[in-house]
């Protein structure tokens, strides 16, 4: 079952990009969030959504949120990827597509590729915006505008 605005962001746990357990209690209900999937590490459209969240990134702060983006890379892909593009955010890794599944992401380019979905929560944990497009750098802007009319 695909989320939903109005939902609440599901309990997860996965490992981060240094190998850390991640558990979402720690942000999910006290700050905005972004959450976005991704299909895959250092290909064209995730690195131009990686790199445009990472450049905006101080404005998502400001704003008192935090940016988590999740694919079913690895951790040493993650750190790779992180590494390279100096991404400050928080990369997840769902190998076994456990958090895709809990999320309701749908596959997407004819179920080819794993869907590229945005979700913004409030500081209740609740949905208040869904962006489903393979447009990788549409997401950013939409989740920034989402998050300041919490403001």
């Amino acid at each position: 079952m695909e989320l939903k605005v109005g939902d609440k962001i599901p309990h997860f746990a996965a490992k981060d990009t240094n190998g850390n357990d991640f558990d979402s209690k720690e942000i999910v209900g006290k700050k905005p969030l972004v959450v976005y999937f991704y299909p895959k590490d250092n290909t064209p459209g995730c690195t131009a959504q990686a790199c445009s969240f990472r450049d905006q990134y101080e404005d998502f702060k400001d704003l008192g949120a935090e940016v988590i983006g999740i694919s079913s890379d690895s951790i040493a892909s993650h750190q790779k990827f992180t590494q390279q593009f100096k991404l400050p955010f928080i990369l997840l890794s769902d190998s076994g597509k456990t958090i895709r599944k809990l999320f309701g992401v749908p596959a997407g380019l004819f179920g080819i590729l794993p869907g590229r979905v945005t979700y913004v929560a409030d500081k209740t944990g609740t949905i208040i915006m869904v962006f489903d497009s393979m447009m990788a750098k549409h997401h950013i802007p939409k989740a920034l505008e989402a998050i300041r009319k919490l403001q």
